[in-house]
């Protein structure tokens, strides 16, 4: 982990094999049996990992905060990694599913205290 992500000292890691984090890993049963409905995230790469795993915790009834600077990616062909990188911190703050949203937050930022509250 990057040394300014201040991660809580008792945050649970898991491993993942698959683009989407909550396939095939059990963090999905873990959220649910700790209750948590708000998760923090950033990783590599933005366009696989990254928007599937946003997504994919929304609709399952948790609430997002995606670290805008805290995922990459590589470019391609058509669009540079900050382009892509740009694009997808914009379609995915404010991205909804009936309760559950997720917002696009800053490195330095207070991460791991939700601010959805005030978009709701």
């Amino acid at each position: 982990m990057h040394e300014e992500i201040h991660i809580p000292k008792n945050a649970t890691f898991f491993d993942k094999t698959a683009t989407n984090s909550f396939y095939g890993t059990g963090l999905l049963n873990y959220f649910k049996s700790e209750e948590i409905e708000h998760v923090v995230m950033m990783g590599c790469t933005t366009q696989h990992c990254i928007d599937s795993a946003v997504r994919t915790a929304t609709i399952n009834g948790l609430d997002v905060t995606l670290v805008g600077d805290g995922h990459s990616t590589t470019g391609s062909d058509i669009l540079h990694a900050e382009q892509i990188i740009q694009h997808h911190n914009d379609t995915l703050h404010g991205h909804y599913n009936v309760e559950n949203f997720s917002i696009v937050r800053k490195t330095e930022e207070d991460l791991f205290h939700p601010t959805h509250h005030l978009y709701r």
